[in-house]
């Protein structure tokens, strides 16, 4: 998998990856930026939304709007007990809520790597300069 880098810059975090793609990134008190735990939370979306959707266009099935809200829960202070993908979807009439739902939970369970290695608990490994 690609690498991603995040550093400190004169204007503060910024995350880039190898396709030249930047983003600032701060505090959940800092203005105009995504604090760390948010930019989860919109991995977790965005995995699930931008698999769901050539899925169903693979049906036949063009969703006229397509959007989640992703909200969290927290445990203790710093740890996330749960998080929530909430669907605003306008369905077509060629496709059932109950398909819909169907595709959106087959993506959450099998497809989709962020909310599975989530709830997997996948392992995280720091890689510190040596003295």
């Amino acid at each position: 998998m690609a690498p991603v880098h995040v550093e400190r810059t004169p204007e503060g975090f910024v995350a880039s990856n190898e396709r030249g793609a930047h983003l600032k990134i701060g505090s959940a008190t800092d203005e105009g930026v995504f604090s760390p735990v948010e930019l989860l939370l919109i991995a977790v979306g965005a995995c699930n939304i931008v698999t769901v959707e050539p899925l169903t266009a693979q049906r036949g099935h063009r969703l006229p709007r397509l959007a989640v809200s992703i909200t969290a829960t927290k445990a203790e202070p710093t740890l996330l007990d749960t998080v929530t993908v909430t669907y605003e979807v306008e369905l077509p009439e060629s496709l059932t809520p109950e398909k819909f739902a169907e595709i959106a939970e087959r993506v959450h369970q099998r497809h989709c790597t962020v909310s599975r290695s989530l709830e997997r608990g996948t392992e995280v490994k720091l890689n510190l300069p040596q003295a």
